[in-house]
């Protein structure tokens, strides 16, 4: 039986960054996302930022505005949450390993 490597992503893109690309090629302003879906500007903001999660709420919201589909910015949102926290295991991991002497034989 073969053993199958999985290679995962060590790149954490927050979905903002993909909200900022589909405002500009709809040549939509953040203020206008805000005005459109009732949220604060700064909240918008943030999202693109990186700063605030895209909630299941929030997808709607965006799928209604943008045309984008919920379960795209859910995805989006749920890779770059897992990818951090992949990141993060890892650090721990070599935290750990630096601070455990060596065994001597």
């Amino acid at each position: 039986m073969a053993t199958e490597k999985r290679i995962y992503s060590d790149l954490p893109i927050p979905p903002g960054e993909y909200l900022a690309e589909v405002l500009d090629a709809k040549g939509m302003a953040q203020a206008e996302l805000a005005r459109r879906i009732g949220r604060p500007i700064q909240a918008i903001n943030e999202i693109v930022k990186g700063e605030k999660a895209i909630t299941p709420a929030t997808a709607l919201q965006l799928e209604k505005a943008l045309d984008v589909p919920a379960h795209v910015w859910t995805g989006l949102e749920s890779r770059y949450q897992l990818i951090k926290a992949r990141l993060e295991e890892k650090r721990q991991l070599q935290k750990e390993s630096a601070l455990t002497p060596p065994l001597s034989g």
